[in-house]
């Protein structure tokens, strides 16, 4: 089996990557649910709404007001009774709490289908990123302008930018170790895995890792169970 860069281990956990903020006193399961807090305030604030309800953002986001409470208490963050949460300064303590003040670099490797829809996402810059980068092997690309970015090679992407950076690897699974080995190498310390594969990596690199494959076919068990206690009702 080939080493990898560093001192080799499976991808990190959750708890790993959430290591900050839990060591702070945030819970792991509550820096889980920020980003999907955030997501609902800014769509509030976007609505015009200055204020919020312990209710309604349970509502939003399918959980208990008691649970949301309690995670929003572990920011030191307090509802007004009567009145509830400030929206605007409850996505600012939250977009604090996941670093999200300053705008974080992206350097996006492999440029299929999959790579060019990250990159052309408009989303991005609203929660707190921005495309750096797009990296791709091959040489029919390297050199093209891809929405605005010139496609560079791997080798070609500058350590000062990888070193900020949190890089996504959008390639074939089989490519993908490599590719984490590389940008491992040259600085990066995040990154975002959306190959099918588990990637190995120093202890001090954080790895997320989002398999649309897997995800599908958790719901293709969930839709089979329905599909068959169905048949069983009909049955009895």
């Amino acid at each position: 089996m080939r080493r990898p860069v560093g001192v080799d281990r499976p991808e990190r956990s959750r708890s790993a990557v959430m290591a900050e903020s839990t060591r702070r006193g945030v819970p792991e399961a509550t820096v889980g649910r920020l980003p999907g807090y955030l997501r609902a305030l800014t769509s509030l604030s976007e609505q015009g709404c200055v204020s919020v309800s312990s209710d309604d953002l349970a509502d939003l986001l399918g959980l208990r007001s008691a649970q949301v409470r309690k995670d929003l208490s572990s920011l030191g963050s307090y509802g007004v009774r009567g009145v509830g949460y400030d929206v605007q300064r409850l996505s600012e303590q939250i977009s604090a709490e996941l670093g999200l003040a300053d705008e974080h670099p992206l350097v996006i490797v492999g440029l299929g289908n999959l790579g060019r829809a990250l990159a052309a996402y408009g989303q991005l810059a609203t929660r707190g990123f921005r495309v750096a980068a797009l990296v791709d092997k091959d040489p029919a690309l390297v050199g093209q302008q891809v929405h605005g970015l010139p496609v560079r090679a791997l080798a070609d992407l500058d350590p000062a930018l990888a070193a900020v950076a949190v890089a996504v690897i959008a390639t074939p699974a089989t490519v993908a170790q490599d590719v984490a080995d590389a940008l491992v190498a040259l600085g990066v310390r995040s990154i975002l895995n959306l190959a099918p594969v588990v990637l190995r990596v120093p202890e001090q690199v954080d790895v997320r890792a989002v398999d649309l494959a897997s995800e599908l076919q958790v719901l293709a068990f969930h839709a089979h169970q329905r599909d068959l206690a169905s048949v069983c009702g009909d049955a009895g």
